[in-house]
């Protein structure tokens, strides 16, 4: 066979380059199209969790009204016991108890964290770095109590135990037994804390509503790793 019929011409070889070019920018249009499609719906998930978080913390937060009503008065009333202390004595003192109000209800034991509590924690300076108020100075209400089943320092699990629900209890820690040097809280790390804590009964509701609340939370950790992973990786 004649060699000019093997060969392609120059046009046809352009023809071809042409056709290439135009079908790789169709592959490439198609993955980019299902790669934004795919985030879309990525970031529409997260979006859904996002809202579904802030509606669960309101619902919560309504909810503790009524338990704002009940507790806030006897509570606001040991705000007095707040009082500067020795640093270095609490420090080497270990965990001390205080009862203020002895409960009526069921006495917390070693482990126990199935209760809520409303709590003043304060420094050596007798500045109060955290509370349960919704304003310490002028307080107006309490906010949404601490769920014990959340994770709470070593020095108030040992303080609570032989505690009854509804009674109100000063505890004071060493450094330690509070955020030793993983946290710097008073002015520095190891620092000794103290807190007043008001400990009630777990209500099954807001039981319930928190841990429909950490569902939603894990889920959309989840989604923000996912689609920070995808990010990452185009």
């Amino acid at each position: 066979m004649d060699e000019k019929y093997i060969k392609t011409s120059i046009t046809q070889r352009i023809w071809i380059i042409i056709i290439a070019i135009l079908l790789l920018g169709s592959t490439i249009a198609t993955y980019v199209a299902i790669v934004a499609s795919s985030n879309t719906s990525d970031t529409g998930s997260q979006s859904s969790l996002e809202k579904a978080y802030a509606e669960k913390q309101e619902e919560i937060s309504a909810y503790a009204t009524s338990l704002s009503d009940r507790y806030f008065e006897e509570f606001a009333g040991v705000r007095n016991q707040v009082k500067a202390y020795n640093a270095e004595a609490a420090n080497s003192a270990g965990v001390q108890k205080k009862d203020i109000k002895i409960g009526d209800g069921r006495e917390l034991v070693t482990g126990d964290l199935n209760y809520f509590a409303y709590y003043i924690g304060w420094c050596a300076d007798e500045s109060v770095f955290d509370s349960s108020f919704n304003d310490f100075a002028n307080p107006a209400s309490l906010k949404v109590p601490l769920y014990a089943g959340q994770g709470l320092i070593e020095g108030w699990n040992e303080g609570v135990v032989g505690m009854k629900l509804g009674g109100i209890r000063e505890i004071t820690m060493p450094g330690e037994l509070a955020y030793g040097d993983s946290r710097e809280i008073c002015g520095g790390l190891n620092s000794p804390l103290k807190f007043i804590i008001l400990a009630i009964e777990e209500d099954d509701k807001l039981g319930t509503m928190n841990q429909e609340l950490q569902d939603i939370y894990t889920r959309l950790m989840q989604a923000y790793y996912q689609n920070n992973s995808a990010a990452t990786s185009y």
